[in-house]
């Protein structure tokens, strides 16, 4: 049973997002930081994720694929700001080409991912940041929300062994 996901878009310029989880924060952590774990879930299925290379430390990066039935990978690379164990991840998002040579032609984001511990298990929170309201709407329009909220959704069933 999924618990449900506060999506709000209209955070401007950006995107709000929170779900809570019945796992511990060391779980969900090890679910973002371990590209063996992120791959399982990332993308909605029936998407994929394909690690291509993950650094995870400040200023470090992830290269990942988004891998569809039929071959098609849309790269994407996110550079990690600050990262405080267990309690936040920050990184900013972009589009690319499978080097990691960033795609100006769509919108790029800043992520503050917040993992807080509750009686319930884990409450995540994602304040998505945008150069503008434009760069939002996008984002949103390309299948984000539904793309996102499938994910997280993966995410659950994994954590609950589903």
């Amino acid at each position: 049973m999924n618990s449900e996901i506060v999506f709000n878009k209209d955070a401007d310029p950006g995107i709000y997002v929170m779900k809570v989880f019945k796992a511990e924060v060391s779980a969900l952590w090890d679910h973002f930081t371990k590209s063996e774990l992120i791959d399982l879930w990332w993308a909605p299925k029936p998407w994929h994720c394909e690690t291509e290379k993950m650094d995870f430390r400040e200023n470090g990066i992830w290269l990942y694929a988004m891998k569809g039935l039929d071959g098609d990978r849309h790269f994407a690379l996110a550079q990690y700001g600050e990262i405080m164990h267990h309690r936040s991840i920050s990184w900013t998002s972009a589009f690319c080409d499978d080097k990691g040579k960033v795609n100006e032609s769509f919108p790029k984001s800043t992520w503050l991912i917040g993992f807080t511990g509750i009686d319930e298990g884990t409450r995540m929170t994602f304040n998505i940041h945008f150069n503008s309201r434009e760069d939002a709407d996008q984002t949103v329009e390309m299948g984000f929300e539904e793309g996102f909220k499938t994910g997280l959704n993966q995410l659950e069933a994994i954590l609950s062994g589903d």
